[in-house]
């Protein structure tokens, strides 16, 4: 260890042979504001100043483990979509054609480009930028005098009290490519063409203007791209604009405007952008106000992201309710551009949080297949409907490329965005590391000079991230460094000398220095066994495990299972092989320390999210609960309270990354003893139930789930409807294992009085097969049936294997139940 006394020493030496100063090292809060950036174009007057500034798209190039992700995906399905994906057939395609005529003129096309180009751009790769290109060629062609570019249909999609009106929505993202081919190529049609656009959109009426529904909750995506533009061009009129997309976007000043998971991730950002113009600090505190409280009602989970599966319900909180593909990737480029309004560096946490938690599963690990919903815990992907337990009916958890329309083309900008933002530039001119990965930039600092800094790192898997700085001879420049939230203790070393460090989690590392050509930086965040445990009381005192920026998940054997698409792009369900229901036996004094980290090497393959391969292991002991069971529908029954007891054999198991893992359990149960420990209660025996007639958003399954409503307009349960049959006589039916003596039962009516059309019906009767027809029993038939109760009847016992509610609808509504119960 060298003294203080020596170090001085030996500092003042080198200065006497023309050594460099001593490095200026500091700590601080975010970059600052006091000026603008000389070499990269940030926010002019009278814009807020930009803390950092993106880097135009082609600076930074990926490596490693991240560069292998572009690859595959290159190589996958996205890079590929245009042999896969109707809605990207050229011929005759709406977006090539000069007049906007033709089919698929909405938003895949344009979804799908703004990743696929990017991919292109970040790894060179000539194929795919030739394929871009057509397409950029195409829109760029088919703008009018007025204008208006892109397919005509969009300009008459929405209908209003006003006639037919315009959807700015496709065009919102296909303007985002456009920046993207202009920051590549410097190509000054984009510019010139994005100005004739924003006069157009000046120019409609306002009552006309980003009227409902996705064009109005997601304005915030053209307020960036007008702000984009004025940062270019400086024309004043651009404000003016910028005011009016404000003013007609949805109001998510006031709060979440809707619970769509993709709203959410794109809207929430909305006020902060227009702070960049108003400077009224409610506007930024109205977006993290968003955020949190979306991430406290449904985002009490592990991996970044809140259950919507596709929109957040009431009562659907819990760890087994997923995130859309398209929630992740807007929710990473949401954080990555609020990193650079704001400098915050917690925008970078909760990024990576998205981008190496949960966005890896929602893809196989070759990229050759995605599916539409992905949830913490999730023992099972396959074909069959998962509805209403998730949201969505359909095949949402199949792997299948053919399939999940707005994912399959929206998944594409997750990486190559993410690449993008690894670096920014600063106001001092100089360079920040806000997210790691492997990767190299090349970008001017300073006076003006042009370096190279490479990033080699295994993060973040493992704990170190390493500079190599280049630069064609001695320059001075301030260098920042993202201290996560997470991280306590950072460790810094220039060259082999290792500096004083005192930084905050949350902050920045400020290194200036004049740094000489081939200096090293090496940073460790995180030691060997800094395990961390989150205990989440919304959600049963389940806890998650995580080291670094990684939480961790219980390995589950997973067995592809060919399930459709062609022998080119197979579809896939995946099953687990083994155990599942495992509740983390901990050390009570020292919870953390129950764990065991384990390395392993880096996959041959490139692709560390693989469970096959994962590089790094957690080893913890664990019991079976063996009450808790996969419900009716396939998905992960629902947690009970922690702790919970159990008396099967204490085992060990291990625990991998949760990106690595398509079936996982990154929610657990802890186990106890003793008097505050509980007994897991298994679901009861299914009952067949069947009916006349059930609405595709309901299920018959929720006659006899068990779940007790709060009321009859409880919208937090699962429920049978009905729905659209109105005032018709229709039927319920259970049918049992075995004979059962029956002589009272009770049912719970759906009643959304002053939200929907459901009404308890006029009466009701219980019968019994009798012969080829059916008897009602005597003293059976209720009418005016109750409402926030259950409503029960009594008879004679009867022994039967089948009983039937026959019911009579209200004229003009239809009716639902929340439970049925036989006594």
């Amino acid at each position: 260890m060298v003294t203080p006394l020596l170090s001085c020493l030996l500092a003042a030496a080198l200065l006497q042979v023309g050594s460099t100063p001593t490095p200026n090292l500091r700590c601080v809060d975010r970059p600052p504001i006091d000026s603008r950036s000389r070499h990269y174009v940030g926010n002019r007057p009278p814009l807020a100043p930009s803390p950092l500034v993106k880097l135009p798209v082609g600076t930074i190039r990926p490596e490693g483990w991240l560069r292998e992700q572009l690859v595959r995906q290159a190589d996958g399905f996205v890079g590929h979509l245009g042999e896969i994906s109707r809605f990207l057939a050229k011929e005759g395609h709406a977006w090539l054609d000069p007049e906007g005529e033709g089919h698929s003129p909405w938003e895949e096309l344009p979804y799908w480009l703004k990743g696929y180009g990017n991919t292109g751009y970040a790894l060179g790769d000539e194929r795919v930028i030739e394929e871009a290109r057509a397409w950029i060629e195409g829109a760029l062609a088919s703008q009018r005098e007025d204008g208006w570019f892109g397919p005509c249909p969009n300009l008459t999609r929405i209908r209003s009290e006003r006639g037919p009106r315009p959807d700015l929505w496709p065009n919102m993202i296909m303007v985002m490519a456009l920046q993207s081919w202009h920051e590549h190529t410097g190509d000054e049609r984009v510019i010139e063409l994005m100005t004739r656009w924003f006069r157009w959109q000046l120019s409609v009426p306002e009552e006309d203007f980003l009227l409902p529904f996705w064009q109005q909750q997601r304005g915030a995506d053209d307020l960036a791209s007008v702000l984009w533009l004025y940062n270019r061009t400086g024309d004043e009129w651009l404000l003016e604009l910028a005011a009016k997309v404000h003013r007609r976007t949805a109001d998510w000043s006031g709060g979440v405007a809707n619970w769509h998971g993709v709203n959410i991730a794109q809207g929430f950002r909305g006020p902060a952008t227009w702070w960049m113009v108003s400077g009224d600090p409610a506007h930024l505190e109205a977006t993290e106000r968003d955020w949190q409280t979306v991430m406290g009602e449904y985002g009490q989970v592990p991996g970044g992201l809140w259950g919507a599966d596709e929109n957040c319900r009431e009562g659907f909180t819990g760890p087994r309710q997923a995130a859309e593909t398209c929630t992740m990737v807007e929710t990473m480029l949401s954080c990555e551009m609020l990193l650079g309004i704001t400098g915050n560096p917690v925008w970078a946490d909760r990024c990576e949080d998205v981008a190496f938690n949960s966005f890896p599963a929602s893809m196989t690990p070759d990229l050759k297949a995605l599916h539409y919903l992905t949830a913490p815990n999730m023992i099972r992907c396959d074909a069959a409907s998962k509805a209403p337990g998730l949201q969505n009916s359909g095949p949402m958890l199949l792997f299948d490329p053919h399939r999940h329309r707005c994912c399959q083309h929206n998944v594409a900008h997750g990486w190559p965005y993410f690449a993008e933002h690894l670096w920014m530039a600063t106001a001092d001119d100089g360079l920040a590391a806000v997210l790691y990965a492997p990767c190299e930039v090349r970008a001017r600092v300073g006076e003006g000079v042009d370096v190279t800094i490479e990033t080699v790192t295994q993060y973040p898997f493992w704990e170190e991230v390493v500079l190599y700085v280049d630069a064609p001879a001695p320059v001075r420049f301030p260098l920042y460094m993202r201290v996560p939230g997470w991280c306590n203790d950072p460790r810094l070393w220039l060259n082999d000398e290792e500096l004083e460090v005192r930084a905050r989690p949350g902050s920045f590392l400020r290194l200036e220095h004049t740094f000489a050509p081939h200096d090293r930086i090496r940073l460790r965040l995180f030691s060997l066994m800094d395990v961390r445990l989150k205990r989440w009381e919304a959600n049963q005192d389940c806890v998650s495990v995580h080291r670094g920026p990684l939480t961790y998940s219980l390995e589950i054997g997973e067995e592809y299972v060919r399930a459709g698409g062609t022998d080119e792009w197979p579809a896939w369900e995946i099953h687990p092989t083994t155990d599942w229901n495992l509740g983390l036996v901990l050390d009570e004094e020292d919870p953390a320390g129950s764990f065991q980290v384990l390395g392993r090497p880096m996959p041959e393959s490139g692709q560390p999210f693989d469970a096959r391969v994962a590089p790094c292991e957690l080893r913890v002991r664990a019991r079976a609960i063996p009450a808790w069971k996969e419900d009716a529908l396939g998905l992960v029954g629902p947690l009970q309270s922690s702790p919970a007891r159990s008396t099967e054999p204490v085992r060990e198991v291990s625990l991998i990354p949760m990106g690595c893992a398509r079936l996982r359990i990154s929610a657990f149960p802890v186990i106890g003893e003793g008097p505050d420990a509980h007994d897991w209660i298994a679901p009861p025996d299914p009952i067949r139930a069947t009916a006349s007639h059930c609405f595709q958003g309901d299920t018959v399954g929720a006659l006899s789930d068990g779940l007790l409503p709060r009321s009859s307009g409880d919208h937090g349960l699962p429920r049978f409807t009905f729905w659209p049959r109105r005032g018709s006589l229709e039927w319920v039916e259970y049918r049992f294992e075995e004979e059962r003596e029956v002589s009272r039962m009770e049912v719970y009516w759906f009643d959304d009085t002053g939200r929907g059309q459901c009404r308890v019906p006029i009466e009701w009767a219980v019968l019994v097969p009798e012969g080829e027809g059916w008897r009602e029993l005597e003293g059976s038939r209720v009418a005016d049936p109750a409402v926030d109760a259950f409503d029960p009847v009594a008879f004679d016992p009867v022994r039967t294997r089948v009983l039937r509610l026959e019911i009579r609808l209200r004229e003009g509504f239809s009716a639902g139940i929340l439970e049925w119960r036989v006594h």
